[in-house]
């Protein structure tokens, strides 16, 4: 289920009370859920490491993510959540409207700290490109290798390889232009379809494009071309 990143104001100003509630609802039921696994998961001295794996499961990595990120910003200045996941917690930026604190994990900090910890190993252990292998964004992403935020992507799809799109065409493509649609395909499978502009993370550095995809790109970008002459 895609989380509604805007607050309920918000919400309400653009007609989206109902996707806004229903992604509302998951965020609490989700914090409910890491309340439980760590009672279920701690012996008195140590979390289990298989802990989250049901929450995982559930509710997917990005909202555990978020409802996580979420309860650090409610208790900053508790000093059991470690300086980096404080660090960690700053790259959400998660609505104040006060509806947050319900879905903040009620649990010891330190365990949370530690579940946190359990998390973001996970999150690592995925090996997602980020804005360190991409370049600038604002240039012309037309005929370029592009990266997906991980975000963007379901949890099946939560690869490196599922990241690069190759762009095609569209308004979006320019950084100046009013349209947002980036149209392409997939460099995996060249499955088509179109993100907006702000889906990607920028493009990718050359010295990152894995083999494989260095080898298919020319059979993709040769598609392309035959697309554009019929």
């Amino acid at each position: 289920m895609y989380i509604y990143p805007y607050s309920l104001e918000y919400a309400i100003r653009c007609h989206e009370r109902d996707l806004w509630r229903e992604s509302y609802q998951l965020n609490c039921g989700c914090a409910r859920a890491i309340e439980n696994a760590i009672a279920e998961n701690y012996d008195g001295r140590r979390l289990s490491g298989e802990c989250a794996k049901a929450v995982l499961g559930e509710y997917g990595i990005d909202r555990v993510n978020w409802v996580l990120a979420n309860t650090i910003h409610e208790k900053t200045h508790d000093g059991r959540f470690s300086r980096g996941n404080k660090e960690w917690a700053t790259g959400f930026t998660i609505p104040q409207d006060t509806t947050q604190l319900q879905f903040v994990v009620d649990s010891h900090p330190g365990l949370v700290n530690l579940f946190t910890d359990t998390v973001r190993h996970a999150w690592q252990k995925l090996g997602l490109f980020d804005s360190t292998h991409c370049t600038s964004k604002n240039e012309d992403f037309e005929g370029k290798v592009l990266v997906l935020k991980p975000t963007i992507l379901k949890d099946e799809y939560k690869t490196p390889d599922f990241q690069l799109f190759l762009a095609d065409g569209g308004f979006g493509c320019s950084p100046t232009a009013r349209g947002r649609k980036v149209y392409g395909r997939f460099l995996k499978d060249g499955e088509e379809t179109h993100y907006e502009r702000q889906d990607f993370l920028g493009v990718l550095k050359d010295e990152h494009l894995p083999d494989w995809a260095r080898e298919k790109l020319p059979e993709k970008q040769e598609q392309t071309n035959e697309q554009e002459m019929t």
